[in-house]
């Protein structure tokens, strides 16, 4: 049995190699075809072309459109790589970049008109540009303590996410938000904080009493000393938040979030994410400061101009 099937498959070996032969062809021809529709259905992507085609163009011609089109790419001036950069820039960012305008703008408005207003005071004649760039800041100050809070009310986010207007602002960013109002309170209370007690208060001290007696119905009617500014309500609770946000904002950072840096014991328990948790607790002190610190504002005596109570009662009715 086992001659008779070797005689047989030696008999037939040519057939054997032609079928062969015939299935590797067929196989290599199938490959060809798809290899020519997969380069013409890229070619049609890249034309973008809306008409027909014909499937039996020649391998060259499509081959030949493909690589004027690659080339075309290659060679791009400097201006429209400059363009089309700009625009993935701005369809990837168009959410971030009105809201941080919007932001940005309602600041500098706010700023403006704050440091108009004391310009035109009397009290400009004394104090000068130190006096209209804290209040201005101040101002800044105001918003951005009222915001801070909302890009970390969970609750709050993830309702909004679920609702339209998630489509135009990215709920998703409120982490960075966060920061990013943050670092805006950096500046505003260096601002602030800075032109009070280095330029505005030795200003006010070294004022003739010529000059002082108008601002007497503020300060009294004897010229307070440095010491007597900064050691009232004002500048008591001023310290006071500076103190806190120094403390809060040294340990978000990362090196100390993250116990990047090393400290020996025991001061190794200000590194990590405990003493970033529990130092942003530090926000209460700050904002019951900030309200005593707007009740007892310098220069105005109206209780109804003093906004920061009213800022902050309405920021944290939205928010909750």
């Amino acid at each position: 049995m086992g001659l008779i099937t070797s005689k047989y498959f030696r008999k037939n070996v040519p057939v054997f190699l032609e079928a062969i032969f015939y299935l590797k062809l067929k196989h290599v021809k199938n490959t060809v075809c798809d290899l020519k529709l997969q380069l013409w259905q890229l070619e049609t992507l890249l034309l973008q072309k809306d008409t027909y085609v014909n499937y039996s163009q020649a391998l060259s011609y499509t081959s030949q459109a493909l690589s004027q089109n690659l080339a075309g790419l290659r060679h791009k001036s400097p201006i429209r790589k400059m363009s089309s950069k700009l625009s993935y820039y701005l369809e990837d960012n168009w959410k971030r970049l009105w809201v941080l305008a919007l932001w940005i703008g309602i600041m500098a408005g706010l700023f403006i008109w704050k440091f108009i207003q004391y310009r035109n005071r009397y009290v400009f004649n004394v104090m000068g540009y130190c006096l209209t760039i804290a209040k201005g800041a101040a101002e800044t100050l105001k918003l951005n303590m009222a915001l801070i809070l909302l890009p970390v009310c969970r609750n709050t986010i993830t309702w909004l996410r679920n609702t339209r207007a998630a489509r135009a602002l990215p709920f998703d960013d409120n982490i960075n938000f966060h920061k990013t109002i943050a670092a805006a309170i950096v500046v505003g209370v260096i601002l602030h904080a800075g032109n009070h007690l280095a330029c505005d208060f030795p200003r006010l001290i070294d004022s003739s009493d010529e000059k002082y007696a108008p601002l007497g119905k503020y300060f009294g009617e004897t010229k307070p000393t440095y010491l007597a500014l900064v050691r009232g309500v004002e500048g008591v609770t001023g310290v006071i938040m500076v103190v806190c946000m120094l403390i809060a904002f040294t340990l978000a950072t990362r090196w100390f979030r993250r116990s990047l840096v090393k400290l020996p014991k025991p001061f190794d328990k200000l590194t990590g994410f405990n003493a970033f948790w529990y130092s942003h607790h530090l926000f209460i002190i700050v904002y019951i400061s900030l309200v005593i610190h707007g009740e007892r504002l310098y220069l105005i005596l109206d209780w109804y101009k003093r906004t920061v109570s009213l800022n902050l009662f309405f920021s944290f009715t939205l928010f909750t």
